[in-house]
């Protein structure tokens, strides 16, 4: 299951993303840093971008014939280089919302975005570094990449005033360590 990042959906994503949350609050040194600090120190992503990330390395599997199933369920552009979306023609909302929730409508918009030499690696490890290589030259450039969903996702669970409460916090776990040990704060500093 892989909720679709989008109005509807932010309460769910961030119930998914508090797992990583707790956990990353249980290593030593880093526990009390925001989450944004904690992905940072440990060179993770969000589990929101990975999802995408995933999606589209599955994508490209399929496309390419790498695996034995989905075969037709991209329509591809004359280039063969786009997906084309296949819009849905229910009128009920709610399957609307389904449909776009599947694989083959939630992945157009990030993989019609990838560069060609993305597209067209020669193998799925290749993908992958050609991929990654991409966020890196792009993440300052390009708007709309798959990485901007961290950005946002991290912008709802820290707010604006988050950086100020999160210091109270903190002076407020250190004066009352039991608190921080129930809630499964790691305190330790070395």
């Amino acid at each position: 299951w892989s909720p679709v990042a989008g109005h509807g959906n932010w309460s769910s994503i961030i119930e998914l993303e508090n797992v990583q949350r707790r956990f990353t609050r249980l290593i030593n040194d880093i526990g009390t840093l925001s989450y944004s600090q904690r992905l940072e120190k440990l060179n993770l992503t969000t589990l929101a971008e990975r999802r995408i990330r995933g999606d589209l390395i599955e994508t490209y599997k399929i496309i390419n014939g790498v695996v034995d199933y989905c075969g037709g369920i991209f329509k591809m552009s004359r280039s063969g280089s786009n997906i084309i979306s296949s819009p849905s023609r229910n009128k009920d909302i709610n399957i609307r919302k389904l449909v776009d929730s599947f694989l083959s409508e939630r992945v157009v918009r990030y993989w019609n975005m990838l560069p060609l030499e993305v597209k067209h690696a020669g193998s799925v490890d290749e993908f992958k570094t050609y991929l990654e290589s991409y966020k890196r030259r792009s993440i300052f450039k390009e708007v709309g990449g798959f990485w901007e969903v961290s950005d946002e996702l991290i912008g709802k669970i820290e707010g604006k005033s988050y950086t100020t409460n999160k210091e109270s916090h903190i002076n407020y776990l250190k004066s009352n360590p039991d608190v921080a040990k129930r809630r499964g704060i790691n305190m330790y500093t070395s």
